[in-house]
């Protein structure tokens, strides 16, 4: 399909897509599976562009530099939580990237799963020279979804970090604590997946299903980020939490369920959730990454093998974020 972008304003950026990540979130508003979704949908918030074009008033990038954009494209920047660096809890409404009502061009907001992008240019992310592009392009998501949370609850070097699921967020949380020298344990569900854990830096990696295991590592984690994309049994993680310890949901959006109160009051643990960043945020992970050479395991598609990718990615068959080569679309002038 056409989609009409809105002319370059004096505070915007004009983006040539190269690369746009497959979250599982697309297939979610794809297939409506969090309610009634808006159509036509145009997923695609992991977006990686070159620069064809800026506004009068910008003054971050020029044309050729590298830009990404991420969950969001707007919000009202007045807001305390704006103002704090917290666009994503935007007290007045954040426009994301997709499916969100366009408070600048009318109707519903387009992705990145497109030839081209206008973003105000507060919204974009520079992208340090010499990155790979590609395997950049999951950062802007996956990275700072994991980035955060471990920014907030301040992981240091020796603590205790569990990783329930490993797949795209997950993978990169793996990454992202092992650099800062925690103790990594991923929890999967997938025999497979154990030897991974261990190649992306993980000490130990077990299986859900392992009673034994978890029993050892009762009162055993600092922090636990969980990254399953859908609802599912949390006491079990709860269990393994230390005093004072937390476990952060960012993955699944409906209602959490099996939680024990009375585990949580006698061990004082907390369970919570977390929402990727701000855009300052999302550019230190950026910047960091870069600093260590962190990227995202990719598998690079074309456009017209999106719904294969899709129904792998629900098949836990992608090792570990499918990436889709906008360029391959493009032909030379």
């Amino acid at each position: 399909m056409q989609i009409e972008r809105r002319a370059v304003g004096a505070n915007d950026v004009l983006l040539d897509v190269l690369y746009c990540g497959v979250c599982h979130s697309d297939i979610h508003h794809v297939r409506s599976e969090w309610g009634p979704d808006r159509y036509p949908c145009v997923p695609g918030h992991e977006i990686i562009g070159r620069v064809l074009a800026v506004g009068s008033a910008v003054t971050k990038f020029k044309v050729g530099d590298i830009g990404g954009v991420g969950c969001m494209v707007d919000s009202c920047r007045t807001c305390d939580n704006c103002l704090a660096d917290r666009e994503q809890n935007c007290l007045n409404g954040v426009t994301l990237t997709y499916n969100s009502p366009d408070k600048v061009s009318g109707g519903h907001t387009f992705g990145g799963y497109s030839d081209k992008l206008v973003v105000t240019e507060h919204f974009v992310i520079r992208i340090p020279p010499g990155m790979d592009l590609a395997a950049t392009a999951p950062l802007l998501c996956a990275g700072i979804t994991t980035f955060s949370p471990m920014q907030y609850w301040r992981v240091e070097p020796g603590q205790r970090v569990g990783v329930v699921d490993l797949g795209g967020l997950g993978h990169m949380a793996v990454k992202l604590a092992v650099a800062r020298r925690a103790e990594v344990t991923v929890f999967t569900t997938s025999p497979g997946k154990i030897a991974d854990a261990k190649r992306l830096g993980a000490r130990e990696a077990v299986l859900w299903s392992d009673s034994e295991a978890m029993k050892r590592l009762a009162n055993h984690f600092d922090l636990l980020i969980t990254t399953v994309p859908r609802a599912f049994s949390m006491q079990q993680f709860v269990d393994v939490l230390k005093l004072d310890a937390t476990l952060v949901n960012v993955g699944a959006l409906e209602d959490l369920q099996s939680v024990s109160g009375r585990s949580l009051l006698f061990g004082r643990k907390n369970v919570t959730g977390s929402m990727i960043g701000g855009i300052a945020e999302t550019q230190e992970v950026i910047d960091y990454c870069a600093a260590r050479n962190i990227k995202a395991d990719i598998e690079l598609i074309r456009p017209d093998q999106i719904n294969e990718a899709y129904d792998r990615v629900v098949n836990r068959d992608v090792r570990y974020r499918f990436v889709i080569d906008m360029a391959s679309l493009k032909t030379p002038a």
